[in-house]
């Protein structure tokens, strides 16, 4: 087996306030995989999300991404490495252009100007905004500005894709939209959501986190076909869903 593109041994992690959000998680990640991240609220979702690039460090245990420690030596990489769009994109665009948003990160590496507009393009056009690429960001529809924080992202080739609740606020039309841009991306991907009809589209594998444990670890269409499972870890699908329906194959 390769070794894991995220790598989280052991970790435990308590807020200042003496709050313990975590308790020895142990998650791994291998290259190519998609991986839905489900949990009530307060489960630790997000605590874990921030270990991913440093912005948390575990109080025990170990995050390794591609066998490299998130450690103080490394964060450039690590930020480099993992890509979080968060839920709300404004929180990754302030930039008085779509083009200067997405190649904020490139320049910062120290590209050369034909690599970040080449860049910048490429990640434009897999989520479908290249034609927006001189607009202001605040002009943009919600789900038109989600899909660029995407693309700020992308722009750094990551190696894993971690994506906070991407279909919170979107209308039926963008959701179906980000799906697919998000189907056709060749990258890994932990997605954070409480949306189980996208997380059974998009991910062959969940991950239930509740209590700052992993309560379920499987392959997507079985963990959603657990309905006492869903209930003990306040999940549920909408009315009518059919929870069997298996993920179409490639």
């Amino acid at each position: 087996m390769s070794t894991p593109v995220l790598d989280l041994r052991g970790v435990a992690y308590a807020y200042p306030d003496g709050h313990q959000a975590l308790f020895g998680v142990n998650l791994h990640v291998h290259r190519g995989e998609r991986v839905a991240l489900l949990g009530p609220n307060g489960a630790g979702k997000t605590t874990l999300v921030l270990h991913l690039n440093g912005i948390l460090r575990a109080g025990a245990g170990t995050v390794a991404v591609s066998g490299l420690s998130v450690a103080d030596d490394n964060l450039l990489e690590i930020r480099r490495r993992v890509g979080i769009v968060f839920q709300d994109p404004d929180d990754q665009l302030f930039m008085p252009s779509v083009r200067d948003d997405v190649g904020f990160g490139p320049a910062n590496l120290g590209l050369d100007a034909a690599e970040i507009d080449r860049r910048v393009e490429e990640s434009l056009r897999a989520v479908g905004m290249l034609e927006h690429i001189d607009r202001p960001p605040h002009h943009l529809s919600f789900g038109q500005r989600r899909r660029v924080a995407v693309a700020t992202v992308l722009a750094m080739e990551p190696e894993i894709l971690v994506l906070d609740e991407p279909s919170s606020n979107l209308d039926p039309a963008s959701r179906r939209e980000l799906a697919e841009i998000l189907d056709a991306l060749p990258v890994t991907v932990l997605m954070v959501t409480h949306d189980l009809p996208y997380a059974l589209q998009l991910c062959e594998r969940s991950v239930i986190l509740s209590g700052g444990v992993i309560a379920a670890d499987g392959p997507t269409a079985a963990i959603l076909g657990d309905a006492d499972l869903l209930a003990a870890h306040r999940l549920e699908l909408p009315f009518g869903f059919d929870r069997v329906a298996p993920r179409p194959s490639p």
